[in-house]
């Protein structure tokens, strides 16, 4: 057994050049500074993911800049748990959206919406 411990430091979040382009579009029609990347207990699986726009960033928000100079924040709260994640941006027949691959998360529903992770 062994046990791997946090480090905020050493947090990272990453976004593909699709999704940073789709983000850059989003932002240039809007007054936000940047995306924030949240969870909320919810959905079949016990996390679901939040994508909203950051006008100003809350005390407690971590700014990670990705690709193509967008601006992420996740709250100090969520980072243990979306820590390493990719933002990517995918279409599936007629529908397109972020997808998020989180390498905390062990099991997802099948819509992709939610995740769980070991306790």
């Amino acid at each position: 057994m062994s046990v791997e411990t946090f480090a905020p430091a050493n947090a990272r979040i990453t976004m593909t050049e699709e999704a940073a382009q789709q983000a850059r579009d989003h932002l240039a029609s809007s007054d936000a500074v940047g995306l924030k990347l949240d969870i909320t207990t919810s959905g079949c699986s016990g996390y679901m993911y939040i994508m909203d726009y950051v006008t100003q960033p809350a005390e407690h928000d971590r700014a990670f800049q990705v690709s193509g100079g967008v601006t992420v924040y996740v709250s100090e709260e969520a980072l243990p748990l979306l820590n390493g994640t990719e933002i990517d941006w995918v279409t599936e027949g007629v529908n397109s959206f972020f997808k998020f691959r989180n390498p905390n998360a062990e099991a997802e529903c099948g819509c992709g919406e939610s995740f769980s992770v070991g306790v």
